[in-house]
């Protein structure tokens, strides 16, 4: 009887030094799972892309990175548990400032989060806008002119070319009453 106390013994203590790191080992991966950030990525619009991530005290932060804005390379929305929200910008040449006037820059244009920043944008871009314009102006202008001498020249040839003609005939009609008459003279030279 004493060996089967003494057995019974060994499995319980053995069942409970299972059942203990079984439970250490629990809590330990719920303390990893709650130390480390869960982190997703997804497409985005305007040519960015998103990465949310979550901390282990609530902290949520979505990072959007736009590929070929010219004017923001990206924007970092922070919410805290609390509520509070904070939204920076960065700039391509690499300047932070506050965005918090945009409504949803998660979903914004990379345009419309550069104005909430205060950037503002590249003057040559609107310049060269204006050049082409002022030169598709321009050129229609000159196509018109160019349209306006054409029609000009071909009045101008027709005109001639009439003139040409009456000429012609004037030269002509002079050139037969001259005819007869010096074939009336010769007449009546020769008898």
């Amino acid at each position: 009887m004493t060996k089967k106390i003494y057995l019974l013994t060994i499995l319980l203590v053995a069942a409970l030094g299972v059942g203990c790191s079984t439970a250490d080992e629990i809590a330990n991966v719920d303390t990893t799972a709650t130390q480390s950030p869960t982190t997703t990525t997804s497409p985005a619009p305007d040519n960015s892309e998103i990465t949310t991530s979550v901390a282990a005290d609530g902290t949520r932060t979505e990072t959007r990175v736009f590929r070929d804005n010219p004017r923001v390379s990206r924007v970092v929305v922070t919410t805290r548990p609390d509520g509070t929200r904070t939204v920076r910008a960065t700039s391509r040449t690499g300047e932070e400032r506050d965005a918090g006037s945009v409504e949803n820059a998660l979903e914004a244009t990379g345009d419309a989060i550069a104005d909430g920043a205060g950037w503002v944008a590249d003057k040559t871009e609107d310049v060269a806008g204006e050049v082409k314009d002022k030169g598709q102006s321009i050129g229609e202008k000159v196509v018109d002119t160019s349209k306006d001498v054409g029609e000009k020249t071909v009045e101008g040839a027709k005109t001639v070319g009439e003139k040409s003609v009456e000429g012609a005939k004037k030269v002509g009609s002079k050139t037969v009453s001259g005819a007869k008459k010096a074939g009336s003279a010769v007449k009546k030279v020769i008898p």
